[in-house]
């Protein structure tokens, strides 16, 4: 124990994430901030009001902070930051209409991280996801190790789920891999997805495979559509939660996510939805996993694609 996590902002997202945490009952403090004046510390009473039905010891502290930065001093010495903070979408909307909006928020946020929170690992949530996540790190001037955004977890979580769905099988008999960018240059990997250590492909045909990926690529945004208010924020939510916890733990646990690529798979310089051993320094290296021709060429496509958005960044 001793560990300290910060969420910040206490969105549908960001509350749930908290909540999340607490229940695990492996750090000391969680804590919440918002803009909203005496929403976070609302949420921290009603969270720790819950503490003992679901026997945690975990202590929620909410904290309202200002334009100035006022407030974030309750962040201090944090382990990680998980960034939630921005506006979610609208039904019709792309994850990139959020850019200039939500680029102001996290860059102020990442300052004030840098500011009382120097040695915590930042994990952004933010969309346009690849985009913030490099955002926060030219904000913050960590270590690139140190910045990683979720993304990749969440959409294999859904690519999944809707394998599972679709065979009418057990989740936990299906195997999935999305890797590339949080969006329209998402790369499931078909070679890498199984169901009882079958290939999906000897037990889908080729065109609902295909269905699936496109389903999956979409995933975000057919529950915007449904939702008309807010996005996502359950499968979420538990995605940024466990990437959380494995660094708290330093557990060396494999995941997806977006981590800063540097010569894996022939690609440099550039924050990319790839799989990465995850500990106390965040991304402790980024695994390469064997990969087809088409994946391959897709997985490149998708890091050209971001790289010329992140070039875009550093000047929001």
């Amino acid at each position: 124990m001793g560990k300290k996590v910060t969420v910040v902002g206490a969105g549908f997202y960001g509350s749930t994430t908290a909540q999340r945490l607490a229940e695990y009952d492996i750090f000391e403090t969680v804590v919440l901030t918002d803009i909203v004046e005496g929403k976070p510390e609302g949420l921290a009473l009603d969270l720790n009001q819950s503490r003992p039905i679901e026997g945690f010891e975990t202590k929620v502290v909410g904290a309202t902070t200002g334009p100035n930065g006022e407030g974030y001093e309750a962040i201090e010495g944090s382990d990680v930051v998980v960034i939630t903070a921005g506006l979610p979408r609208k039904p019709g909307m792309s994850r990139m209409d959020l850019l200039g909006v939500n680029a102001k928020i996290v860059r102020q946020v990442a300052e004030n991280v840098a500011k009382y929170a120097p040695n915590a690992v930042v994990i952004v949530v933010s969309n346009p996801l690849d985009e913030m996540t490099a955002l926060a790190q030219i904000a913050t001037q960590f270590p690139k190790n140190r910045v990683l955004g979720q993304a990749g977890m969440l959409d294999s979580a859904r690519f999944t789920n809707n394998v599972a769905e679709e065979l009418k099988v057990p989740v936990s008999s299906v195997k999935t891999l999305t890797l590339g960018s949080h969006g329209d240059t998402m790369v499931p990997v078909p070679s890498k997805s199984t169901v009882n250590g079958k290939p999906v492909a000897e037990l889908l045909p080729a065109d609902k495979v295909e269905e699936l990926v496109t389903r999956t690529r979409n995933g975000g945004a057919e529950v915007v559509a449904l939702l008309k208010t807010g996005s996502a924020y359950y499968a979420p939510s538990a995605a940024a939660a466990r990437m959380a916890r494995a660094v708290a733990e330093d557990s060396g646990a494999v995941m997806p996510v977006c981590a800063w690529v540097d010569g894996e798979y022939g690609i440099s310089g550039v924050y990319l939805g790839v799989e990465a051993e995850i500990g106390a320094q965040g991304v402790k290296r980024v695994v390469e996993t064997d990969l087809t021709e088409s994946e391959l060429a897709g997985l490149k496509e998708a890091a050209e694609a971001v790289r010329a958005k992140q070039a875009d960044v550093a000047s929001l």
